[in-house]
């Protein structure tokens, strides 16, 4: 019983998480494709473009921060709850539906998209730095293994993924962390004057820690990423050959 309860408490939050997630991955890598393909012109060079890999990557960012903030919103408010208890029981959350609705009710809609402005910094500025990296270790890593034999070729594409993707998480983090506890702060808040400005809230945690303090939760985040981002990317190059789609 106890472990359930542990288990219970962990995932505590993770359906809208889960939702999120599923929704926000395919909505990112259609827009960016389709992104990097107009602004390509139909024209692919092979070697990674900045002028076209940044905006197409930004753009999908800002997209889905709009999905994502919402979500974020409700996962957040989930397992903060389970950890105050300070909060009366007739003020929590019975699922993420009610903490949705409960939001909306008593906040509005600015509400429930409370800590937008940062969740699209976050997205805009992470995904540029994912999508970058991505290509860049993709690209070089193909140049290596150019003379493999075509029998090595499908297991190669796989390392490639895992590596590519992997990389590419732990550069999204480490450059937008200090933006996602900004992000959770504002978004956490009981305070409904607060500041919503990540950059006040960043100083503010600067003055105090440090800047360990904004990196808060990095060596479990960068633990997270790696698995995660590799297996989105394999998953995705599996489905782009699948479909018979040709990259550069």
């Amino acid at each position: 019983m106890l472990l359930v309860l542990l288990v219970k408490g962990l995932y505590r939050g993770a359906t809208s998480s889960f939702l999120g997630v599923a929704f926000e991955s395919s909505l990112l890598f259609g827009i960016y494709s389709q992104t990097k393909q107009s602004l390509e012109g139909g024209l692919q060079s092979g070697k990674p473009q900045l002028s076209v890999i940044i905006p197409s990557a930004a753009f999908g960012g800002a997209v889905i921060s709009f999905v994502l903030c919402s979500s974020e919103l409700v996962k957040c408010r989930m397992q903060v709850q389970g950890t105050d208890s300070l909060v009366p029981k007739s003020g929590r959350y019975d699922g993420p539906l009610d903490c949705a609705l409960k939001t909306l009710r008593t906040e509005g809609v600015t509400g429930i998209f409370r800590g937008g402005f940062t969740t699209l910094l976050r997205e805009s500025i992470g995904n540029a730095v994912f999508f970058t990296t991505y290509e860049h270790v993709r690209y070089y890593m193909h140049l290596k293994m150019k003379d493999a034999s075509p029998n090595q070729s499908n297991l190669m594409d796989v390392g490639v993924g895992i590596m590519s993707g992997g990389l590419s998480g732990i550069a999204f983090w480490s450059a937008v962390l200090p933006l996602d506890v900004a992000k959770t702060i504002i978004q956490t808040s009981t305070d409904r004057g607060s500041t919503r400005n990540p950059f006040r809230i960043l100083k503010s945690i600067y003055v105090r820690s440090g800047l360990k303090g904004c990196y808060t939760g990095l060596g479990p985040t960068i633990v997270r990423a790696f698995p995660a981002n590799a297996a989105a990317i394999v998953t995705w190059e599996l489905a782009v050959k699948i479909m018979g789609i040709k990259r550069e």
